[in-house]
């Protein structure tokens, strides 16, 4: 929180730092009573989202996995390329039906998305949507990409934002990666830059 306001940051509240059982939790949040120390060998979550502390920002919402020593196990790299590619066939749906100028609706990202992780065998762990508008509230009024909590239908329009976030949430740790996506009239970008390995700590 020091480091946003040194940047001229907003956020309406704090990042998630989940280590190990809680970043398996995908509705954790930080209190004392739950909270965990940071050791060696540990698996490490961070979803952060916050805007420029100016009238009419946007927000950025990204989530990072990390692994606190030299190297994650099997277990976890095979998690996280798992939801990666999960996270990275979403983006192409998008950008593929946007820049084909085919009208799509929230469901079908989160169609794509799922039906990835489903095929690798973990589709009983990825237990939410798969994004969410984002504007100048973090969680915006726009299409969400959503075919679990709900049937999405609203249209992704132009000059528009969302996130996209699998995830893979086991008893001993969880992997969600997140990346926002802007549309414009015929084509689709990810703003800012896309995790493609688990960060040494």
């Amino acid at each position: 929180m020091e480091a946003f306001q040194r940047e001229n940051l907003i956020t309406d509240d704090p990042p998630i730092v989940a280590v190990n059982a809680n970043s398996g939790n995908p509705h954790y949040e930080p209190r004392a009573e739950s909270s965990a120390p940071i050791r060696e060998g540990d698996f490490v979550l961070l979803d952060v989202w916050a805007k420029k502390n100016t009238p009419g920002a946007v927000y950025y919402d990204i989530t990072w996995t990390g692994f606190v020593g030299k190297s994650p196990s099997d277990k976890m790299r095979e998690i996280f390329k798992i939801v990666s590619g999960a996270r990275d066939a979403g983006v192409r749906a998008v950008q593929e039906g946007i820049g084909a100028g085919r009208a799509m609706a929230g469901w079908e990202v989160d169609r794509a998305v799922r039906a990835h992780i489903k095929n690798a065998g973990f589709g009983d762990y990825f237990i939410h949507r798969t994004g969410h508008s984002i504007g100048t509230d973090v969680h915006a009024n726009g299409a969400n990409m959503d075919d679990l909590e709900i049937h999405d239908e609203r249209r992704i329009l132009p000059n528009s934002c969302f996130s996209i976030e699998p995830g893979i949430y086991l008893p001993e740790f969880g992997v969600r990666s997140e990346v926002n996506m802007l549309v414009r009239a015929k084509s689709a970008e990810v703003t800012g830059r896309i995790q493609n390995e688990i960060v040494i700590i």
